[in-house]
């Protein structure tokens, strides 16, 4: 899998880079009323009903096709972009596999599609698979169990070549209008909007698919279908992001900080399946309208924003995320979940402990189960129940699974907690131990500094109680009970700065003694020699993968989120305002979304650096900050008994919500101090 490039590599080691995708400016479709949960979904295509075939028993689709003798044929999707300007609109390869005797007996199938641009450049799944083709040039092998498994139940299957990547022409604007766009006409071809041919330039039409259309996939190709639902496309009828995006910004932009220097063009370049000059000049605006001078989100992000088009969602979204996903941050799904939520779109969701997984190496019996229940609900329009069930399934150790009505969990209020000097205070954090600076009348409390040393997470995090320049570190007692977290906390920080800007990084700690998964060691999961089987094989496409473990580890302490902020971002994520070093600011530093519970007696740290050279690339280093602990506050979503003695602070509820603004950043008071 793709890495993440210098300098958050280092955070990165084996792990799959992930991309996103974009909402055409263009597209202005109003959604229709999405279905009920527990209602069919409406139908897009006429076709001889799903309980009227042989592969419906009951309420389940039941393996009755043959995979050896499925139809494999590869088409070619005519898009409407030319992203390679060379006069001809872009044609994205689309490799099929479908139940030959279904298409004899005239069943119509709907189809599942993984669309992604890493087939041939980089492989699918934990063992790296790869497309094969036969002597003509047709699908022999496609990656992944999808295919096996969903065929024989009366499915197809479609891997789809995004534009620029292995056998498309065009070129990969990485996560841009392109991209989505050669996804999205297959969704249409599959409803017969728009043309295909063959290899040989015969025109090919979808008349064997009814018209219903499943996008799943992990990383990159999650976010795609996290893209397409967002144009409000008719015929796709569910998605399943699987550790996906929601915003490219924020994916390759903390805050306003850069993750790693010239990432568009970096993926750009790993995936390309086209000749480099064939793509230069898209390449060359790629690297030039990121702003990454600047940081700011502008078009360009915007054109790769879709929660501002989550009103033209129609398809149903399962979502599925590991809550210590370092690659696509959690923020990603949390954000696109509440934009969801508010537009009443059906939706499901799945969190474990590891990082950027699929389910699928996690907890495979269950995710198959499910995934299959959710595609039998929403595909073949099948009253199974799948959507009255709880709409969370959650580990909330290792091993340890819950089911939950919702997420954040249901009665999760906002705690806020000040920042106290060490002093005992009841509902607040203290500071261990640290150096005062002089008093300052324009401070309402003590005022306490650190310059910035770009340390580690490893040295900003360990040994809270020792005196380390470059961090504030302010902790709890002891916990008196369990502290569930769920949701996004936040850092509402008043600081001067002695620079026009600084990088501000907060990190939530859980002091105590546990079992917990390692998900720096491959994502938290280990490849076993034994090996299970999910649907049919063939010679050259078995179903049979690795079986996999969680690799857990007995630690002191763990980070459990982190939040990053270019100070000189502080009103608005669009443009810069230099701080100046005679004034007091507010700012708001986001943490991403967690879940977790900090059993009794560990103690809750909220540690404060600057640079961080283990997740981001700044040259603005070399600050002094100082922060007025009165007027200073962390913000946590709980569930449940706080825990922390008997004087937290509780905002109304729905506050944090209505602070946030369109970017999902919590909005601060804006003002100069």
């Amino acid at each position: 899998m793709l890495p993440v490039p210098s300098p958050a590599r280092r955070r990165y080691r084996g792990a799959a880079v992930l991309a996103a995708l974009l909402i055409p400016a263009s597209v202005g479709v109003t959604a229709p009323a999405v279905a009920a949960p527990g209602q069919p979904a409406p139908a897009v295509a006429t076709g001889r009903s799903a309980s009227a075939a042989p592969h419906v028993v009951g309420a389940a689709t039941v393996p009755v096709y043959s995979y050896a003798d499925a139809i494999r044929e590869s088409v070619w999707v005519q898009s409407t972009t030319d992203a390679d300007t060379d006069g001809v609109p872009d044609r994205i390869a689309v490799d099929l596999v479908r139940p030959r005797e279904a298409a004899q007996a005239g069943v119509r199938v709907p189809v599942v599609m993984d669309a992604s641009p890493y087939y041939l450049c980089c492989g699918r799944g934990n063992e790296g698979e790869r497309k094969t083709y036969d002597a003509a040039g047709v699908i022999a092998k496609a990656p992944l169990f999808y295919d096996n498994y969903f065929v024989p139940r009366g499915y197809a299957f479609a891997a789809v070549d995004l534009a620029g990547t292995a056998r498309s022409t065009g070129c990969g604007d990485v996560g841009g209008r392109v991209e989505v766009a050669s996804a999205r006409a297959v969704v249409d071809w599959l409803n017969g909007r728009a043309q295909a041919f063959t290899a040989d330039g015969r025109p090919v039409t979808a008349d064997w698919s009814t018209g219903r259309v499943g996008m799943i996939g992990k990383s990159w190709d999650g976010s795609v279908a996290n893209g397409v639902a967002a144009t409000g496309v008719p015929g796709l009828a569910t998605i399943v992001p699987i550790g996906a995006i929601s915003s490219w910004y924020d994916y390759m932009r903390f805050g306003g900080v850069l993750r790693a220097s010239d990432y568009p063009a970096y993926l750009h370049r790993y995936t390309n399946g086209r000749p480099v000059e064939e793509c230069a000049d898209l390449l060359a605006r790629l690297r030039a309208d990121s702003a990454e001078s600047t940081g700011d989100y502008n078009a360009y992000w915007q054109e790769r924003d879709y929660r501002r088009a989550a009103g033209n969602v129609r398809a149903s979204v399962f979502f599925a995320h590991g809550v210590n996903d370092l690659n696509v941050t959690t923020s990603q799904f949390a954000r696109w979940w509440d934009a969801l939520a508010e537009e009443g779109v059906p939706r499901k969701l799945w969190l474990f402990q590891a990082g950027h997984e699929d389910p699928f190496d996690v907890r495979r019996a269950e995710w198959v189960a499910t995934l299959h229940r959710w595609f039998d609900f929403w595909l073949q329009e099948l009253p199974n129940g799948v959507m009255t069930e709880p709409r969370v399934t959650r580990e909330s150790a290792p091993g340890v699974w819950r089911e939950e009505a919702d997420w954040p969990a249901p009665g999760t209020r906002p705690v806020r907690v000040t920042l106290g000097a060490g002093d005992g205070g009841t509902g607040t954090l203290g500071l261990r131990p640290a150096s005062t600076v002089p008093a300052d009348a324009a401070a309402s409390g003590p005022v306490w500094s650190y310059r910035d040393e770009s340390l580690s997470e490893v040295d900003l995090v360990a040994e809270p109680s020792v005196p380390r320049a470059g961090r504030l570190v302010f902790l709890s007692g002891a916990l008196s009970e369990d502290l569930r977290i769920s949701g996004s906390p936040s850092v509402r920080l008043r600081i001067r700065v002695d620079r026009p800007t600084t990088e501000l990084t907060a990190r939530l700690v859980d002091y105590g003694t546990a079992e917990r998964i390692d998900h720096f060691t491959s994502e938290g999961v280990r490849t076993l020699t034994t090996e299970s089987c999910w649907g049919e094989s063939t010679v050259v496409d078995d179903a049979c993968y690795r079986d996999t473990a969680e690799i857990t580890v007995t630690a002191d302490h763990a980070v459990l989120t982190r939040g990053w902020l270019d100070a000189a971002h502080h009103r608005s994520l669009r443009f810069t305002s230099p701080l100046l070093p005679d004034r007091w600011y507010t700012v708001t530093v986001p943490l991403d979304a967690y879940d977790a519970v900090v059993p009794a007696g560990h103690v809750l740290g909220l540690v404060l650096g600057q640079s961080d050279p283990d997740y981001t690339n700044t040259d603005d280093r070399d600050a002094t900050v100082r922060v007025d602990l009165a007027a200073s506050t962390l913000t946590l979503p709980v569930a449940g008994p706080v825990g922390l003695h008997d004087g937290e602070f509780d905002l109304p509820v729905g506050a944090l919500r209505a602070a946030r603004d369109e970017h999902g950043v919590l909005r601060t008071d804006h003002g100069v101090r």
